[in-house]
């Protein structure tokens, strides 16, 4: 008697995959992938005593590890960690020149993603806090206050001693579908801060694997590279050092956004809508994208069901909002919270550094100003920030109108609307830039292109310190930052570039 094919098939195609794996790991095209597992193992090694550590730490007393945190074993500790950081940014524009000449693979772009991610997913918080502030926000709900009326300080307990001080009297900023997230992870660990940041980062693993599945489809419908797509917004060491490694909700936000983005591009609105509505349930940033997708539906509406423009235009845009609001008061029914969070947003004003044109035009203000005569820093601060907001109020509305013809342009759209966000917001922090990132992986796949964002991703990489604060103000540390991003932009400029073949060229839908 012969064994049923529907019981071999699961372990042999278990057994292939391995197989492949295994082939690949001792290939030539795996060098750039070990060479970047050596980086992140460094990383997380040096992130003991170098990383967005805990004040008190039993665990590493427990382990006789105490001493990474100081002194001299915290000079130790920096060096593997910056170490880590110049061997996966090298192994990133290694990894680049084959993007850029097209001999490199969607499967090698995966492959080499779980090399990068697997000692990450041991590592402590690297380059922010936030974990420990999205564990306090959770609990609040997990013990029945509103994390959008009161801050983690009117719930003592021991994650509190770990928030940073600016963000304990702070109401959440995040929408009810993470809020669930933090109090399902209190629930299972407590107030077990190790335990916790481990089970938070697998929870963002969803975000990860929906990027990986979305940014080629999104890519390939444009007539665009996958792999080169992957490359940008899927092992850029902002997304795997920032969002993985220091454990954002970004990476939920921007996974279920380019699901949805990809979904509307397949013709499944209904999913699509959801996701995005559930992305903006994670952070509110992700519905910038709706409007522009709903020209994507309307489009496919007169196409298939022949109607007018107006009639198109009217169910889409009906339909898109009952979707949307039917998930979101779903989620926030499941979370018992209301719309608070909305009003938190405004939080972000607390962050001052140089990564958006109003902060950065205040700081300048102030420095050349101040020369010829007195300046008050707070009121210009005031003053550039309501201007970046008018900017944004402004642009969004336009950006959604020119950019409506084609799917392309709706997908340059989105990209250019989150970058005018980013660009004007009070304030900004590096993963922030992931979010057009992730769209513009489809857009921006030329050389030039190619080797702008490895420079100004590189250089957002090196200017934040691994504790979460920054070097912007350190004269030295713009400059080694300024040095690191003009070699990453340098090193792939003059790369070989192979023009696509033919036989990959698709053609955009209308």
């Amino acid at each position: 008697m012969t064994t049923p094919t529907s019981t071999r098939a699961p372990r042999s195609g278990l057994a292939s995959g391995i197989s492949r794996l295994a082939a690949f790991a001792t290939s030539q095209e795996a060098r750039p992938a070990l060479f970047g597992l050596a980086g992140a193992s460094l990383i997380t090694l040096g992130g003991l005593g170098a990383g967005s550590t805990r004040l008190h730490d039993p665990l590493l007393e427990s382990l006789h590890l105490s001493w990474l945190r100081f002194g001299h074993g915290l000079v130790v500790s920096s060096v593997l960690l910056w170490g880590g950081v110049a061997v996966m940014l090298v192994s990133w524009l290694w990894l680049g020149r084959r993007v850029v000449d097209r001999t490199a693979t969607e499967y090698t772009m995966v492959a080499t993603t779980g090399f990068w991610l697997a000692p990450l997913l041991f590592s402590v918080p690297v380059f922010s806090r936030d974990a420990y502030s999205y564990l306090a926000q959770g609990a609040l709900l997990r013990d029945g206050l509103d994390p959008y009326v009161v801050g983690p300080i009117d719930n003592p307990n021991s994650l509190l001693d770990n928030v940073s001080p600016i963000w304990t009297t702070t109401t959440a900023p995040y929408g009810p579908a993470f809020i669930l997230v933090a109090k399902f992870v209190t629930l299972v660990v407590g107030n077990d801060v190790v335990s916790g940041t481990m089970l938070l980062r697998l929870c963002m693993l969803p975000g990860l694997v929906m990027l990986i599945w979305a940014a080629p489809r999104v890519a390939r419908h444009v007539g665009a590279n996958g792999a080169a797509a992957l490359w940008i917004c899927v092992l850029n060491p902002l997304v795997i050092i920032h969002l993985m490694g220091g454990v954002h909700n970004e990476m939920l936000m921007v996974g279920l956004m380019m699901a949805g983005i990809s979904l509307t591009f397949a013709n499944h609105p209904a999913w699509r809508v959801s996701l995005i509505a559930i992305a903006v349930a994670v952070k509110a940033t992700a519905g910038i994208a709706l409007p522009f997708l709903v020209w994507v539906w309307m489009r496919q509406l007169r196409q298939r069901r022949s109607l007018g423009s107006v009639p198109a235009f009217a169910t889409a845009t009906a339909g898109s909002a009952g979707i949307f609001v039917v998930v979101f008061a779903v989620l926030s029914w499941l979370a018992g919270v209301g719309l608070g969070w909305l009003t938190a947003l405004a939080g972000s004003v607390k962050i001052i550094n140089w990564l958006t044109v109003p902060t950065a035009a205040a700081n300048l203000i102030n420095v050349v100003g101040g020369l010829l005569l007195p300046v008050n820093f707070y009121a210009v601060l005031d003053v550039t920030r309501i201007i970046g907001i008018a900017i944004i109020a402004i642009s969004l509305p336009l950006l959604w109108w020119r950019f409506r013809h084609d799917d392309r342009e709706a997908l340059a759209g989105i990209a250019l609307a989150l970058l005018v966000v980013v660009l004007f917001v009070p304030a900004a922090l590096p993963w922030y830039y992931t979010w057009p990132l992730a769209v513009l992986s489809a857009l921006a796949q030329s050389r030039s292109a190619i080797a702008v964002i490895a420079g100004f991703s590189t250089w957002i990489m090196v200017i934040f310190k691994p504790d979460g604060s920054h070097g912007m103000y350190s004269w030295l540390h713009v400059l080694l930052a300024t040095t690191c991003a003009g070699l990453a932009w340098y090193s792939l400029s003059r790369a070989s570039e192979r023009p696509e073949p033919a036989e990959q060229q698709t053609v955009n839908s209308p």
